[in-house]
């Protein structure tokens, strides 16, 4: 009898442990991501970061739920981040400007938060205490090169040696992009002519304002509004056969030449952030990184169309070229 309580006694522990471990292999951890601005779940970059946790073992509907959402206005990143701290998450990806990491920041000082810090610094802005340790619940990728938008212009001006006029879109969400390219503009002796967007809507109307103006060329600068909207800008400034310069998405849509950060390696490296909190780390303990990457794109396709020709000094330094 005692031999039988035993073996049944054995075999229930057993079972339990099974049990246990076949519940914590089933447990599905939750991702908050607030883009800001009018970027989708299908944006390049957020496909690259979702594909690079497949690869890392994290797939949504299986040990993941992923709930993306988008927030244009301050009022609308609120309320996101109200959901992922009333939910809650486990962790929450803030992609972009500074708009969600301000928002997020403000709403818990206990969800882990990676970023992917686009035009602006998190130490500077007050963020964390140091890049090596950031000291709480933020981390991730830092991308702050003001010296990209002035590159533009410099590489502006070699393309088209002869423009003197130069137009120039941003939003709220770039603003402080904007004076380094005055700078550059100025120290080259170009006119600069800028327009603020406040929405997709006004894109085809403000590049037809740039060529009613006479600019000989324009640069889009990276925000949102712009890049959520790349195809839409590149295919006005072609209708008005307007040379378009900006970041590399850019140029892959239509645009003359791109030049600035990889995206989607930034937010490939984001997604090992993620990977390494789910599995245990401390944000605070985490470094915060910069991206280094960078690279030139023309594309020749569209050089073809508006009669322009790109000097092979540029084609030579060009990590890719769009034929």
């Amino acid at each position: 009898m005692d031999r039988r309580r035993f073996v049944v006694g054995a075999a229930l522990v057993l079972s339990l442990r099974d049990a246990s471990r076949a519940q914590t292999a089933e447990k599905v951890y939750h991702l908050g991501i607030i883009a800001a601005g009018a970027n989708e779940r299908a944006a390049p970059f957020i496909a690259a970061f979702e594909q690079r946790l497949r690869e890392l073992g994290w797939v949504d509907g299986k040990n993941l739920a992923v709930d993306f959402r988008a927030g244009e206005s301050r009022e609308q990143a609120e309320a996101i981040v109200a959901s992922f701290v009333r939910s809650p998450v486990d962790v929450i990806l803030v992609p972009g400007p500074e708009l969600g990491l301000s928002v997020a920041s403000g709403a818990t000082r206990t969800i882990p938060i990676v970023i992917a810090a686009l035009n602006y610094d998190p130490v500077q802005k007050g963020y964390v205490k140091s890049l090596a340790r950031p000291g709480r619940n933020i981390t991730g990728i830092h991308y702050r090169n003001p010296e990209v938008g002035a590159k533009q212009v410099e590489l502006l001006q070699s393309v088209l040696p002869s423009a003197s006029r130069v137009g120039l879109l941003w939003s709220r969400y770039s603003v402080d992009q904007v004076p380094p390219v005055e700078t550059a503009a100025s120290r080259l002796s170009l006119r600069l002519d800028k327009i603020e967007l406040a929405s997709k809507s006004e894109i085809p109307a403000a590049l037809a304002a740039l060529k009613a103006r006479r600019a000989d060329a324009a640069i889009a600068l990276g925000d949102p509004i712009i890049y959520g909207n790349r195809a839409r800008v590149a295919e006005a400034a072609l209708a008005q056969r307007l040379p378009l310069f900006g970041q590399l998405s850019l140029a892959e849509a239509g645009g003359l030449l791109g030049f600035g950060p990889d995206l989607i390696a930034a937010l490939r490296r984001a997604a090992e952030y993620v990977d390494r909190i789910l599995r245990g780390a401390a944000p605070e303990t985490m470094p915060i990184e910069q991206t280094a990457k960078f690279a030139l794109l023309v594309n020749l396709k569209t050089a073809k169309m508006l009669g322009v020709t790109v000097p092979q000094s540029v084609l030579l330094r060009a990590d890719d070229v769009i034929q």
